[in-house]
């Protein structure tokens, strides 16, 4: 009997596309310009399914955008823009994820000139970073962008409580916003895109994840507006705003889609916050009260009664002991993530408890824990799902150097 060998020349188009699917960007490229046969396989859209590509814009180039489109691409991140962006726009007019983050140059009149008509296709827009990009952009974007579900607004300065009347206004598809940083962002906007003002727009109601931090106007209002009009959200990242206080926790307290809370270093938090939590019909699975220096061992207590369910829990620099932990662990059979970096009253009892109740962990930190010896350490190396330990600032004592 003789065996034929099978040389990769002679596979199919369709199983070296199977084949090349599986090269990271760069190597697509290069194995286009091996030969004929595998530059068209490679060609094949199924290889380039889900790539972004990374573009700068510097001068024309008539190929790129048919390349583009022949491969299937839809999704671009623009690194540097020296051209227009109505460029970008017109060659690609499928497009479906735009990322213009940190694109510095872009103004109000640059994107004015792209967005000139309806672009159905397009879901994810970033513009992140874009310095200058005020209301009035935002007002093309709801005007001509109808279908979009994701926008990234982080650290855009001259974003005011109109751009987010815009938004509400024509963005009834919007799943996802980011407005960190957006320091003229107040109550009212909130408001906007919560429904609120409905004569004047209808609102963001299918929101399900906004980014709030660093928004220093805000106070437990937006939350109260956001509990009443935002009912489908599942995370919402309020860090570093030091406007909200323990009230506001009320309001969030029984929004049951809600799966995700980020109050980090929210200055006004404490105890009583937790509480308000706790006693609601939250069904949360992670919560970070990193920083938040009011937080202490009666939160953990409240934990444990109302927030069992939690699978990550953030209390890096809190003020939480030993006694703390011993009141939560036994009930949080769930905890999988837990970061204590900073906490510096923790010490190997604590961990001790951990290692006995929390046997499902698959991550901890323990930075900046200074009064934990090798001793705790051992016990917590002891957990049978344990993948991720984080140490860093903890120095081994000298009596157990000699030992």
């Amino acid at each position: 009997m003789f065996e034929m060998e099978t040389h990769i020349s002679g596979l199919f188009p369709e199983i070296l596309a199977i084949i090349f699917s599986y090269l990271d960007v760069r190597d697509k490229g290069r194995v286009a310009q091996v030969c004929a046969a595998w530059r068209d396989a490679s060609y094949h859209k199924s290889v380039w399914r889900g790539v972004e590509a990374k573009l700068h814009l510097r001068r024309a180039n008539p190929s790129l955008f048919p390349s583009l489109h022949t491969r299937g691409i839809r999704k671009v991140q623009i690194l540097s823009l020296r051209r227009s962006l109505s460029y970008v726009i017109q060659g690609l007019p499928n497009i479906e994820s735009l990322n213009l983050c940190g694109c510095f140059n872009l103004t109000d009149n640059g994107l004015g000139h792209a967005f000139v008509q309806d672009i159905p296709s397009l879901r994810i827009l970033n513009l992140s970073l874009c310095k200058p990009i005020t209301d009035s952009s935002l007002g093309r974007i709801a005007q001509y962008l109808k279908k979009l579900e994701v926008l990234e607004l982080g650290g855009l300065s001259n974003i005011t409580n109109t751009g987010l009347l815009l938004i509400a206004w024509g963005l009834h598809k919007l799943k996802s916003l980011n407005l960190r940083s957006c320091r003229h962002v107040s109550d009212v906007g909130i408001g906007h895109l919560a429904g609120m003002t409905r004569s004047a727009a209808e609102g963001c109601l299918s929101l399900e994840q906004m980014t709030l931090q660093d928004c220093q106007k805000l106070t437990d209002l937006s939350l109260k507006h956001v509990s009443k009009g935002l009912a489908k959200l599942k995370v919402l990242n309020l860090s570093f705003c030091g406007g909200i206080s323990d009230a506001g926790m009320i309001h969030l307290s029984n929004m049951t889609h809600l799966s995700s809370l980020n109050l980090r270093s929210c200055d006004n938090i404490s105890d009583m916050g937790i509480m308000h939590l706790a006693m609601g019909s939250l069904q949360l699975s992670g919560l970070d009260v990193s920083f938040c220096d009011k937080i202490g061992d009666q939160s953990l207590a409240y934990i444990a009664q109302g927030l069992y369910q939690l699978k990550s829990l953030s209390l890096c620099s809190c003020h939480i002991s030993d006694d703390g932990i011993n009141r939560m662990v036994r009930q949080m059979h769930e905890l999988k993530t837990l970061n204590i970096g900073q906490c510096v009253r923790i010490t190997d009892k604590g961990l001790e408890l951990i290692a006995d109740h929390l046997t499902q962990l698959t991550g901890i930190d323990l930075y900046g824990c200074t009064k934990i010896t090798k001793r705790g350490l051992e016990r917590i190396t002891q957990l049978p799902c344990l993948k991720v330990l984080n140490l860093g600032l903890w120095q081994m004592t000298e009596s157990e150097k000699v030992r």
